[in-house]
C-alpha cells in the first residue's frame, strides 16, 4: 500500500513553555518543532493532514505549503478526538501514519520502517524501552504479543513497572482506524477519547499487532517545556555534528557548533568553536573558519580562511579571499578571488574584485571595486544621502588613502590614488593623485589652557 496518509497533532497549547505561541510554534534550530515533523513526513507522503487547535491562525502561517490540509479540533477532547478530525479526509484504501507536532526528532527511515509493518499488519504502533518511563503508557504484552496500551493514571502497580513505552507514532490501514475511532469511549482517568485504545479494538478484532522498538529515544522524545527544548536542541546539534565529522568535515569542537540550516563541504574543510551556521551555507575545499564565527547562506569557495569574530550574511565569498578577524560581510555583497578584508571592516552590498584589499576599520557599502585595489584603514564610501543610496565606483589599481570618505555617487579612476584624509565629492581621473586637504598651520604663541 503506498497512499500514505500523514495525520500530524498539533492542537496543544503548551501552557508549561509559558509562551503566547502554541508549542508547535517553539524552534529547535530555526525551525518550528512542527517544521521538524513536516520535513520528514513529506519524505514519506504527499497527503498531509494537520490538526491544529490552539493558536490555529499562527499555526496556519508558520507553513508555506498549500499541499497541506489543515483540520480544526475546536475542543481538545483527547487525541482519538484528533484523529477523528482527520479521518473524514483520508480515503478507505490508503494508510494512515499518526505522528506529533512536538515530536521534532523523528527520522524518515524509521517511519519508512513502521509503515512498512503496518502493511503487513493492519496496525502498527512505535515503541521505545525506556530506564525511566514515568508518565508513558505502558505497552502490555502476552507471550510477546501486544494486547493493549495502558496509560500512566490508569495503570496498576504492576504494569508501571514495564519499561516499554508507547511513542504515540502509529501506521494504521485507514478502513481499520475509522473502524476503531468510532468505538472509542472516554471512560478513563482523563474523561478523554484516547488514541491507544485502538489497540485493544485491534486486539478484539483478531489482529496482530506490529510494533517497531526504536533504541534512539531522543528520536521520540516530545517537548513539553523550555528545559526538554533545550535538552533536544543539545541532541540535535551533536547529531548534525557526528554527521558532518563522518562526512569529512573536522570539526575542533563539536560540543561547541551549531547548525541551524544545511551546510555543504568540500574536501580538507576545518571548523573552530563557537561557530554558527544558519540558513545554507557552502563551504569549497581546504576552507577554515576561526573560532566564534557566524555564517548566514553564504557560499564560499575554496581555500578560504574566514578568521575569529567575523559575521557573513548573504554573500558569495570567493576562492582564496581571507576574512577578518572581526570583519562583517553583509547581504549582497560579493568578495573577489584571493581578496583581503581585514579586522573591523563591513561590506555591505558591493563588489571587491580580485586581489583587492580592504584590511582594516573601513566600511564599503553600495560600491563597485575594482582588481588589485588598496583601501586604507578608516576609508568611508559615503553611500547614503538620508533619502536614497548612491554608488561608489573604484576602478582597478586604485589607491585609497587612510581615513578618506568617498561621497557618492562618484568614481575613481583607474590606478589613481587619493590621499590621506580626503574627502572626494567628485569623479578623480585615472592614473593622477587627488586628494583635499586644507593647509596645515602651526600657531608658535598658542598656550594651551590651564585647568581651573
Amino acid at each position: 500500500m503506498t497512499n500514505i496518509h500523514a495525520i500530524i497533532l498539533a492542537a496543544g497549547k503548551g501552557t508549561r513553555m509559558k509562551s503566547t505561541k502554541p508549542k508547535v510554534l517553539q524552534t529547535l534550530a530555526n525551525s518550528t518543532l512542527l517544521g521538524h515533523v513536516l520535513k520528514q513526513a513529506k519524505l514519506i507522503s504527499q497527503h498531509i493532514h494537520v490538526v491544529y487547535g490552539f493558536g490555529g491562525d499562527q499555526v496556519k502561517q508558520s507553513v508555506d505549503d498549500k499541499t497541506v490540509n489543515w483540520v480544526e479540533q475546536a475542543e481538545q477532547l483527547g487525541t482519538g478526538h484528533a484523529v477523528q478530525q482527520a479521518t473524514p479526509h483520508i480515503e478507505d484504501d490508503s494508510m494512515s501514519l499518526i505522528l506529533y507536532g512536538d515530536v521534532p526528532l523523528i527520522q524518515h527511515n524509521t517511519l519508512a520502517q513502521l509503515i512498512n509493518a503496518g502493511t503487513k499488519s493492519g496496525v502498527a504502533l512505535l515503541s521505545v524501552n525506556l530506564e525511566n518511563p514515568t508518565g508513558y503508557g505502558r505497552i502490555i504484552r502476552n507471550n510477546d504479543t501486544i494486547q493493549a496500551i495502558v496509560e500512566q493514571k490508569d495503570a496498576s502497580a504492576e504494569q508501571l513497572k514495564i519499561c516499554e513505552v508507547n511513542t504515540g507514532i502509529m501506521a494504521v490501514q485507514t478502513k481499520l482506524l475509522k473502524k476503531y475511532l468510532a468505538g472509542l469511549n472516554a471512560n478513563n482517568a482523563q474523561g478523554e477519547l484516547y488514541l491507544t485504545d485502538i489497540i485493544k479494538s485491534g486486539v478484539n478484532d483478531g489482529k496482530t499487532i506490529a510494533s517497531v522498538i526504536t533504541t534512539n529515544e531522543f528520536e521520540v522524545a516530545g517537548v513539553n517545556d523550555k528545559v526538554q527544548l533545550a535538552e533536544l536542541e543539545r541532541i540535535y546539534q551533536q547529531q548534525k555534528a557526528n554527521q558532518y565529522m563522518e562526512q569529512g568535515l573536522s570539526l575542533k569542537d563539536p560540543s561547541r557548533f551549531d547548525c541551524r540550516g544545511e551546510l555543504t563541504f568540500g574536501q580538507d574543510c576545518e571548523i573552530d568553536f563557537n561557530t554558527l551556521i544558519e540558513g545554507v551555507v557552502t563551504l569549497g575545499n581546504n576552507t577554515t573558519i576561526a573560532p566564534n564565527c557566524h555564517i548566514k547562506n553564504a557560499q564560499i569557495g575554496d581555500n578560504v580562511a574566514i578568521l575569529a569574530n567575523s559575521v557573513i550574511e548573504d554573500a558569495v565569498i570567493s576562492t582564496g579571499a581571507s576574512i577578518g578577524p572581526f570583519a562583517r560581510i553583509r547581504p549582497q555583497a560579493h568578495i573577489g578571488e584571493n581578496a583581503k578584508i581585514g579586522n573591523f571592516v563591513e561590506i555591505k552590498k558591493s563588489n571587491i574584485g580580485k586581489g583587492s584589499k580592504v584590511s582594516h576599520l573601513s566600511y564599503v557599502g553600495d560600491s563597485t571595486v575594482g582588481e588589485e585595489v588598496n583601501i586604507g584603514a578608516g576609508v568611508i564610501t559615503c553611500n547614503y544621502d538620508g533619502v536614497n543610496k548612491h554608488q561608489t565606483i573604484i576602478g582597478d589599481g586604485a589607491f585609497i588613502g587612510s581615513d578618506s570618505q568617498l561621497i557618492a555617487p562618484v568614481t575613481i579612476g583607474k590606478n589613481a590614488t587619493i590621499g590621506a584624509g580626503s574627502t572626494i565629492t567628485s569623479n578623480t581621473p585615472e592614473g593622477q593623485l587627488t586628494l583635499s586637504r586644507s593647509k596645515q598651520k602651526s600657531f608658535p604663541n598658542w598656550k594651551r589652557p590651564n585647568k581651573q
